[in-house]
């Protein structure tokens, strides 16, 4: 099942390359004149999209939110929420806005943050965004190795985790395999990051069911298979 993205920076869907936040453009979709999130939603729903991804940038980069658009967007279409989100109070706060949220290695301060939000808040809630950039885990405040990143997933047993390639974002790359089978036997896993239509049939030979896709959806050249 495709999950379509949808970053948001001051209240207006955006798009870029390889994580570079500061270059985002309003995002061009076939799905809506306009790149007003709420009209690209009620698109999305009506093409039959079952839930969306939202990156909520202003949040992440501590420069504002867009939570409560967020929550309009979550009573059309389940929202998995990254806002950076890191804690057992802030994911609490972010899942008033969304129907499930996103704690990502970017913005995890640390594992004990990490594991006492597993502990307080409902795991089937929260979805583990293990953030990559060129292949290499992503963490602006910690030093972590997939050694030391799989045996906290072991213990914790996380429901879904997402593998998503930050550098990748919007260059239509493709998959690491390598990086997929780090960490397989782990959970449910959703892949994002330059997938293309080319990558769903070996993804789905992988095993796995769910793969985030912005760029090719929104421009037309992915079927919108949700």
């Amino acid at each position: 099942m495709i999950i379509p993205v949808m970053d948001i920076k001051n209240n207006i869907a955006v798009s870029g390359k390889s994580g570079n936040r500061d270059e985002y453009q309003p995002l061009k979709t076939v799905f809506a004149p306009s790149a007003h999130p709420l009209e690209i939603a009620k698109a999305l729903k009506e093409k039959g999209a079952q839930e969306l991804y939202i990156a909520d940038l202003d949040s992440i980069e501590h420069k504002g939110s867009n939570l409560d658009l967020v929550g309009k967007i979550n009573k059309l279409l389940p929202v998995m929420l990254d806002c950076g989100a890191h804690d057992p109070e802030s994911v609490t706060k972010a899942l008033k806005f969304a129907d499930k949220v996103i704690v990502a290695t970017e913005t995890l301060k640390s594992m004990d943050d990490l594991h006492q939000t597993f502990a307080k808040v409902d795991r089937q809630q929260i979805i583990l965004s293990i953030d990559l950039v060129q292949g290499q885990i992503y963490s602006r405040n910690m030093d972590l190795d997939w050694e030391k990143l799989r045996e906290n997933l072991e213990r914790l047993k996380p429901s879904q985790i997402i593998i998503l390639d930050i550098s990748k974002v919007g260059t239509r790359k493709g998959v690491d395999w390598d990086v997929l089978d780090q960490l397989s036997g782990l959970g449910s896993i959703i892949l994002g990051g330059g997938i293309t239509s080319n990558d769903l049939e070996d993804i789905s030979r992988k095993g796995v069911s769910k793969v985030l896709v912005g760029t090719d959806l929104h421009s037309g050249k992915m079927e919108p298979l949700f």
